[in-house]
């Protein structure tokens, strides 16, 4: 009885460890790729405090930073993974993330709004919610984060 009790926790402590691993492994390019935002960020930004970053893929790949700059405004950086030029605007010159998702209830009943992230296309900065339908089907709406207005949409994938 103590072999098994042995060999079953020896079982879960490699189980375990095996896991660990692998996520760290999956993890290094994110964590990379963030690094190198970061510092491009810094070169062509006062870009000093970073609060968020994630990786949008639409047309393109595009690192996206939020924090505040060395005055203490809230910013946004975009950096497309193929020029890596830096493109950034103030958090107060572009509409919020509730605004974006108002413009989309003014014109669809979405059942359930998965998530809410910010990217660029055609170097044009926009909010992408992703959302569920009332038939349970994955839909995309985008929208312009400067202005508000509609941009595209994806549906009833």
């Amino acid at each position: 009885m103590k072999k098994i009790i042995l060999f079953l926790v020896l079982f879960i402590v490699i189980g375990v460890g095996v896991f660990i691993k692998v996520y760290a492994n999956a993890q290094e390019p994110l964590k990379a790729a963030e690094e190198k935002a970061v510092t491009l960020a810094k070169e062509k930004v006062e870009f000093d405090v970073l609060e968020d970053f994630h990786i949008y893929h639409g047309i393109e790949t595009v690192n996206v930073l939020e924090g505040k700059n060395k005055k203490g405004e809230n910013i946004i950086v975009w950096i497309p993974e193929k020029n890596k030029k830096v493109i950034w605007e103030k958090r107060k010159n572009g509409i919020s993330r509730e605004d974006a998702v108002q413009r989309l209830m003014d014109e669809k009943n979405p059942k359930k709004i998965i998530s809410v992230k910010l990217g660029m296309e055609n170097n044009i900065p926009l909010w992408e919610i992703y959302y569920r339908s009332e038939n349970n089907l994955i839909n995309y709406y985008y929208v312009h984060f400067k202005t508000g207005e509609w941009l595209k949409k994806i549906e009833n994938l």
